[in-house]
């Protein structure tokens, strides 16, 4: 399950890394935007990467298109889980879900089969 972080968004960390408090961002491509919290995180007041380049609201239709997914974990301690904490695995995986009108290898041609093959 993804959560969402602990922090205030009005910390000093939240105002820098907006971009955590939701999951799932999508921005039109531009070369400069590289980095969700933006260039230098450390160094800005906030309100920078995602958040700033999201209130321009620009069209996502017919254009190049970066999804941005932030995966936040939080350990929830478990007895098992000491003195040692054992490995813990956090991941997502995509599956389109009405991408196209039917499955598209339903069109792939057959192998000829031959005496050779077989």
């Amino acid at each position: 399950m993804n959560a969402l972080p602990f922090l205030d968004p009005s910390s000093p960390v939240g105002k820098r890394a907006g971009f955590m408090f939701k999951h799932f961002w999508a921005t039109q491509y531009a070369p400069g935007e590289m980095y969700p919290a933006g260039k230098y995180p450390n160094q800005h007041k906030g309100g920078d990467g995602l958040p700033r380049w999201t209130k321009a609201d620009r069209s996502l239709e017919d254009q190049n298109v970066v999804v941005w997914y932030t995966l936040n974990y939080h350990h929830l301690p478990r007895p098992e889980d000491w003195p040692v904490q054992p490995c813990v695995y956090a991941s997502f995986h995509w599956m389109p879900s009405g991408f196209f009108d039917a499955n598209p290898a339903l069109d792939v041609p057959s192998p000829e089969v031959t005496e050779e093959c077989c």
